[in-house]
Order: C-alpha cells, then sequence, then structure tokens
C-alpha cells in the first residue's frame, strides 16, 4: 500500500527536525517556556543552535560561584529542547574564559559580597569556604572537596549533554577556563589564543581531570608539569583543537562547523556521542576528575599553595601571578617558546 504521508515520499525528509515532521509528538505544542536572566552567561535558540555565551566580559568571563550553576542549566536547556542539534560554547570580550576570578578566592577570601541565598549556609557558602582555607586554621578535604566537584559537575554537563558542543575559544582559555573548554565535545580557536594551566606552578591542579584524554599522556605531562600554555594553532597541531584558523576568522569559520553539525538529524547526534562517550568513560574520565578534584584541594593546603594565597591577599593577584610566571620568562605570553625543548 503506497501511503502519502509517509516520511520516504518526502525527498530528504530524514533532515526534518524531530518538531517539523507532520506526525511529531511535539505537533502544535508551543517552545518551551524558559526566560531567565543569568548572572555570568547569556542563553539564545539560535534556530537549530543554543548559544551559551559567557557574558563577563570586564573580568575576564571569570569564573563565580554562579558559574556552573548557570552553566549547567543553560545546558539542560537545551538539551531538553528538541529544536536544538547543537551547543555553541564561547565569550564576550577579549576572551572564552580566564579561570577562577582569584580577585574574590584569593585575593578577597572568597567574599563575594553577596547577601543570604540558596547557597548560605551549605558546603558552597563562601564564608565556609573561606574558613577552610585559612592558612593558620584546620583545613577539611571533604569540605573542599564538596564545594569543588559542584563546580566540576557543572561543566561536566557539557560532556554528558546527549547533544554535541562546541567550545569557540579566542583570546584566552586558562586555568580554569579549561575545565570548561575540554569537557566540550569540539573545540574551534584563534591561532593566537592562550591556552593553558598556569595554576600547576602554584596553587591548583586543574580539577576537571581532562587533559590526559584529550592529549594523551605525555603532551599533557609536557603542560602541567610546567605551567606553560600554547597557542591556538599549536593546540590544532597537538590534537586538542578540531581546527585553528585567524582571529578575523573564526567566527564565520566556527558558524559552519556548528551549521554543519545542526544538519545532522537530533538522534543520530545523540547516538553518535553517546557511543563515542563510551570510550571516554571507559577510560575512566569520572575516576579522573575525582582524583584531581582532590589533589586540586591538596595543591592549595601545601606551603606553596598558602603562600600564594597570602601573597595575593597583601600584594594582590596579578603580583603574585607575575613572581608566580617571571621564573619562567612568559608572564602574560601567548604560549612558550616553539623552539625550545618540547
Amino acid at each position: 500500500m503506497n501511503d502519502q504521508s509517509h516520511s520516504g515520499q518526502r525527498p530528504a525528509a530524514w533532515y526534518e527536525n524531530w518538531t517539523e515532521v507532520p506526525d511529531s509528538p511535539w505537533q502544535d505544542r508551543p517552545a518551551p517556556d524558559y526566560e531567565r536572566e543569568y548572572a555570568t552567561l547569556t542563553y539564545e535558540r539560535d534556530g537549530r543552535i543554543a548559544r551559551i555565551t559567557f557574558d563577563r566580559a570586564e573580568k575576564g568571563n571569570t569564573i563565580t560561584p554562579d558559574t556552573p550553576v548557570e552553566l549547567a542549566h543553560a545546558v539542560e536547556r537545551a538539551d531538553l529542547d528538541p529544536r536544538v542539534h547543537v551547543i555553541l560554547v564561547s565569550g564576550r570580550g577579549k576572551g572564552f574564559c580566564g579561570g577562577y576570578d582569584l580577585d574574590m578566592f584569593a585575593e578577597k577570601g572568597f567574599d563575594t559580597g553577596s547577601g543570604p541565598d540558596e547557597v548560605t549556609g551549605t558546603v558552597l557558602d563562601p564564608v565556609v569556604n573561606a574558613a577552610n582555607h585559612n592558612p593558620w586554621g584546620t583545613w577539611d578535604p571533604m569540605i573542599d572537596y564538596a564545594m569543588m566537584s559542584r563546580f566540576n559537575r557543572g561543566f561536566a554537563s557539557l560532556m554528558q549533554a546527549n547533544k554535541p558542543t562546541v567550545a569557540k575559544l579566542h583570546g584566552f582559555a586558562v586555568a580554569g577556563g579549561t575545565d570548561i573548554a575540554l569537557y566540550c565535545d569540539q573545540i574551534i580557536c584563534a591561532d593566537d589564543t592562550k591556552i593553558g594551566y598556569p595554576p600547576t606552578r602554584a596553587w591548583g591542579i586543574p580539577a576537571a581531570g581532562m587533559w590526559a584524554h584529550r592529549l594523551g599522556d605525555q603532551r599533557a605531562k609536557r603542560l602541567l608539569f610546567t605551567g606553560d600554555c600554547i597557542s591556538g594553532q599549536q593546540a590544532q597541531e597537538w590534537g586538542l583543537a578540531i581546527e585553528s584558523c585567524p582571529a578575523e576568522e573564526l567566527d564565520a569559520r566556527t558558524e559552519a562547523l556548528v551549521e554543519r553539525i545542526a544538519r545532522m538529524p537530533v538522534n543520530q547526534l545523540m547516538m553518535a556521542k553517546l557511543a563515542l562517550n563510551s570510550a571516554l568513560y571507559s577510560q575512566g574520565v569520572a575516576n579522573s576528575g575525582m582524583i584531581s578534584t582532590v589533589f586540586d584541594g591538596i595543591s592549595r593546603h601545601t606551603r606553596e599553595g598558602y603562600a600564594f594565597q597570602m601573597r595575593a591577599a597583601t600584594a594582590g593577584f596579578r603580583e603574585a601571578v607575575r613572581e608566580r610566571d617571571e621564573p619562567f620568562g612568559d608572564h602574560k605570553r601567548a604560549q612558550f617558546d616553539r623552539d625550545a625543548p618540547q
């Protein structure tokens, strides 16, 4: 029997969105009402593309306690929307993300300056965590782990989402900013992007634990043993980024990539991602994150970690960073010397 309503009667019907087919379960259903004001980012659905954009340009899009909660909410929002095929994460201003807001965390002792809210009196309470970072007090590693693992869970939503996630990097993606970027399925970046985790020199281990999974053992150790950064071009050469291009071409090249992904059927994208993510989970991604989060806490409570924290509190974070990086000869430099041993 010839069924004229069958999708096989329409040219390339397999490229229609879930909501567009005649027998769609979403037929006549309105788009979800998710209107929400975020403190650290913006969300927009542009056809089949969900755009999550970090929006603290004046602070280098640095991470605050709001960031992981809002990122997870926005990712879930896109993941549940049948109209979305791909999620693009980027940053406004001069860079993608400059890591944790250490003006707050290191220099100001976790003081957010805000009043009581849903985290007050919990393990996320900034006052509690300031007390737990007191160099003269007793450090409880599980209070620290409870806090940092929540940041990690928010960032990991990018990998755990059913739909593909793409990070567009420009300017800088350093320290905690790499925890976010490395959880994405694809990274595209400008050639001159600064990428790395300098806090391994003092006061930090990448809590996400994704470097070895993305770069392999040798190259991950090359960066974390020195705290060196690489450029976007070298990230592409090393396989960390899928593509690198001149900064002025980044927007167009990114749009070409996400539009190409967005043409694919949602269910095909989901199956491909879930199948490929199974290899990452077999490699022990969850275990890497747990161990790295514990060691990140330890690194902030060593003699060296306390020295960096106290120096940031007394001389200012920028001066502490200058003193940390100048012996390596790369203070404010975009990458390590390409002629040096690698």
